[in-house]
């Protein structure tokens, strides 16, 4: 029976972590301003007839705290990334020189900050009601084993250990958060 308790605390642990990691990936999408490779992790390009990642039909880099620099492998793909990146719709006006594209990142203004800062707080808050959705469900498995013969004591432990992980979940949610805010606000 414990073994079954200690596999609702592990699942709930993993499940947990899966919230950290997707409030991870939603706030790389939140542009702070600042040039960064990641801003184009999701633009996928039509590399002969397959629609490929852009990062493996190019070099992404950041020459400088406002620029994306993108070169790709074959000179006549770059039409395909041009098109690729504008189709992605993430705001940016792409540049080609025929060897290269560039994106030039505009500094935000102070009430696009804000717009972003909120995004990050909301995509926080839905990390957290993700985070509180296992509490829940960890505790009816809990409620079923109880049920099912598991010591009364042996479950109030485990409900304490995963309201513990829940409060420990909702501090890193916060954390990454106020990082992101940071980041944005920083000028």
């Amino acid at each position: 029976m414990q073994e079954e308790v200690d596999f609702v605390l592990e699942h709930t642990g993993e499940k947990m972590n899966a919230a950290i990691s997707h409030l991870e990936k939603e706030l790389i999408h939140i542009r702070a301003g600042k040039a960064s490779p990641a801003m184009l992790d999701g633009v996928k390009v039509d590399y002969y007839g397959t629609m490929t990642p852009l990062v493996q039909v190019a070099n992404i880099s950041t020459p400088d705290a406002r620029t994306v620099a993108i070169q790709p492998w074959e000179k006549k793909m770059i039409p395909v990334i041009e098109k690729a990146i504008l189709n992605a719709n993430l705001g940016f006006n792409p540049d080609n020189n025929g060897e290269l594209i560039r994106i030039n990142v505009p500094v935000l203004t102070e009430e696009r900050r804000k717009s972003l800062v909120k995004q990050a707080q909301h995509e926080g808050e839905i990390a957290k009601v993700s985070i509180r959705t296992v509490r829940k469900e960890a505790n009816e498995s809990l409620k079923k084993l109880q049920k099912d013969g598991v010591a009364e004591d042996i479950v109030e432990s485990a409900e304490e250990e995963v309201q513990k992980m829940t409060n420990d979940f909702s501090v890193k949610v916060d954390i990454l958060v106020k990082a992101k805010e940071k980041d944005i606000m920083t000028i």
